[in-house]
């Protein structure tokens, strides 16, 4: 059987796909910063500049809307982890080390509001908080499975896995406010050191590779 050949996108189709990507990108920086029950579609709406017609058109009810924020963003962001060439080869220091920059430059530069979407879904209905919860724990494994190699191949030195990747979530949750402002060389000198603090809860000093 032959493999069936992807068209191209026309114009139109890739406009929609920018228009729902700013979309979702908005509301999960709106949802994020005030909760499920304190963001209407109208909010939204008046954050885009659009009326509130022109969102029901992609998206016909705040659940949808949510839902489909969630999705897209948190399997972006953990697929674009999953996917890095970094984390599946060399040592198991540079594999943290990669998936921690590559981490915190997306929380920074590209969803800097949106991160707390997935930190603590209080007051969420029960079908957005489970697969909140359940993208949360795909992100976790991505972590774990490289600490867990570390620490069995004598790299890394831990207090317990658990607890060093709950420490480690939560200062990358508070990247954007720490480095969120800074621009450039000195922007990038700062994640790196963020790096650095991070690696050190494996046991792993500034500099070493």
């Amino acid at each position: 059987m032959s493999e069936q050949v992807a068209m191209p996108l026309s114009r139109v189709e890739r406009k929609r796909g920018r228009r729902i990507r700013e979309i979702l990108t908005v509301a999960a920086e709106m949802f994020g910063e005030r909760g499920f029950d304190a963001v209407s579609l109208e909010d939204v709406a008046e954050r885009l500049d659009v009326t509130k017609g022109s969102l029901y058109y992609y998206f016909p009810s705040k659940e949808e809307l949510v839902t489909a924020a969630i999705e897209t963003l948190g399997a972006d962001w953990t697929g674009r982890l999953e996917r890095l060439p970094a984390a599946h080869e060399g040592t198991a220091r540079a594999r943290l080390r990669a998936l921690l920059r590559e981490h915190v430059g997306i929380a920074v530069r590209e969803y800097p509001a949106a991160l707390r979407l997935f930190l603590v879904p209080r007051k969420w209905p029960d079908a957005q908080r489970a697969r909140i919860k359940e993208l949360r724990r795909r992100h976790d494994q991505v972590f774990r499975t490289v600490i867990e190699d570390g620490v069995a191949a004598g790299e890394f030195v831990v207090t317990g896995v658990g607890t060093v990747l709950q420490c480690m979530h939560a200062a990358m949750s508070q990247a954007p406010l720490w480095c969120g402002e800074l621009r450039g060389a000195a922007q990038d000198a700062a994640l790196d050191e963020l790096v650095d603090t991070l690696m050190m809860l494996v046991g792993v000093r500034p500099g070493a590779r």
